[in-house]
């Protein structure tokens, strides 16, 4: 009598192969764990590998935009004009020159890798909000000119990281907040009018702005009667 039908190649003696499985609806076997964990965006490596990339991309396009004469900031943000409105998407990625993009580089690199601890949606959220939103409202109250540069967004982030401080008052976020403004709290003049000639303040304050806002908005201020045991009317 003729054996059993083998299909495919001929696997270890009492483990079907995989056509095997497929045939007799089998699941597949389990498979021996990797030694090497899965890149992780939010690990304190990961993170500042996502923000390396990020600040990289920011050099290659400066490096790219001084080689055209900087003609790539024609694409710059320029308030109340149809054709600026492209600004408040490419306005983090171009800079009038190679200083104003070595003093962004740093608080991109630092303040974006500590935001990116919190996940890769908050990041991705926080991000695009003062991006669109930030220079929105930048090419609305802004004054006429060209805008260029990844402070805005710096600002930003730096808002949202303050407003989640203060309205979830939770104490690892409260510590990196000040941490944020010992180190960076110098930058906070370009909030204000008249610091420097070269500096859009309108602009970073929408940032800092809408970057508050959303931290408002993702972490509202719980309510210190929560908790509480509803008061008895007592009725005579």
């Amino acid at each position: 009598m003729p054996g059993p039908v083998k299909f495919g190649a001929v696997s270890e003696p009492g483990r079907p192969n995989a056509l095997q499985r497929w045939w007799t609806g089998q699941p597949a076997p389990a498979q021996a764990p990797t030694s090497e964990p899965p890149f992780d965006p939010t690990s304190w490596g990961g993170a500042i590998i996502v923000m390396l990339g990020f600040t990289a991309a920011l050099w290659i396009v400066q490096i790219f935009n001084s080689h055209d004469h900087y003609g790539f900031n024609r694409f710059g943000l320029r308030p109340r004009q149809t054709g600026g409105l492209w600004g408040v998407l490419t306005q983090p990625f171009l800079h009038t020159g190679n200083a104003q993009l070595i003093s962004n580089t740093f608080p991109v690199l630092i303040i974006g890798w500590t935001l990116l601890l919190s996940g890769v949606r908050v990041w991705l959220f926080v991000t695009a909000s003062v991006v669109v939103v930030g220079g929105f409202a930048a090419w609305l109250v802004a004054p006429s000119g060209l805008i260029v540069g990844a402070s805005a967004l710096v600002f930003g982030w730096m808002g949202y990281l303050v407003a989640r401080a203060v309205f979830s008052r939770k104490f690892t976020w409260i510590v990196t907040a000040i941490a944020i403004l010992i180190f960076f709290g110098a930058l906070f003049g370009q909030l204000v009018p008249n610091y420097s000639s070269a500096a859009s303040w309108q602009s970073n304050l929408c940032g800092f702005v809408v970057g508050a806002a959303v931290g408002w908005l993702l972490h509202p201020r719980r309510s210190s009667r929560r908790g509480r045991a509803p008061r008895r009317r007592v009725v005579s």
